[in-house]
């Protein structure tokens, strides 16, 4: 049975408000010595906005990491508040980002973005009951467009490379495990 890697130091290499990297010295079951780099971020929120007709309300921006634009499911997270509710959170960031107000939130499960660099966890909501809200975008999201599209064309989407966010992706998946059947 392999146990735990036992931490030996953590020294913070870089830090800003959305993030922290840390560099920590570890020792494995065997007992040799090693080293993880660790981007320590706060859990996001994604929603899978549903409109009654059965379209689903995705957003399109540039993400400056890969260079490009993309469409997927709305995310984010209160790097100020790291305390709120991801529920409300869930509620805030569907209608900053895409004008609508949800009369209901599901949660469908809880993932990790990328487990062996990050501590970053997604918690997904399925949101229906869409209502006109109003859009209120950081900064940072000037540049951010909405629109719905059917399951079919959201496929198509993938497919063709316009949607490549793997959270996105993977909350269709839990959405689909988690549907009656």
């Amino acid at each position: 049975m392999m146990s735990d890697i036992q931490q030996l130091s953590r020294q913070t290499v870089y830090e800003n408000r959305w993030m922290k990297v840390h560099e920590d010295i570890v020792r494995f079951s065997d007992g040799s010595d090693g080293i993880y780099g660790v981007v320590d971020k706060i859990d996001f929120v994604l929603i899978i906005p549903i409109h009654d007709n059965g379209r689903y309300q995705l957003v399109q921006q540039f993400r400056y990491p890969v260079g490009g634009r993309y469409w997927e499911f709305p995310q984010g997270s209160w790097e100020t508040k790291p305390e709120a509710d991801p529920e409300q959170v869930a509620f805030g960031e569907l209608e900053e980002e895409t004008g609508f107000r949800a009369r209901s939130l599901t949660k469908l499960g809880h993932l990790f973005q990328a487990y062996g660099v990050t501590n970053h966890g997604c918690h997904i909501f399925l949101a229906l009951g869409l209502e006109k809200g109003n859009v209120f975008r950081d900064k940072e999201e000037q540049d951010m467009v909405t629109a719905a599209f059917s399951r079919d064309e959201i496929n198509e989407m993938i497919k063709s490379g316009q949607i490549k966010d793997a959270s996105t992706i993977a909350a269709l998946g839990l959405l689909a495990i988690s549907e009656p059947r």
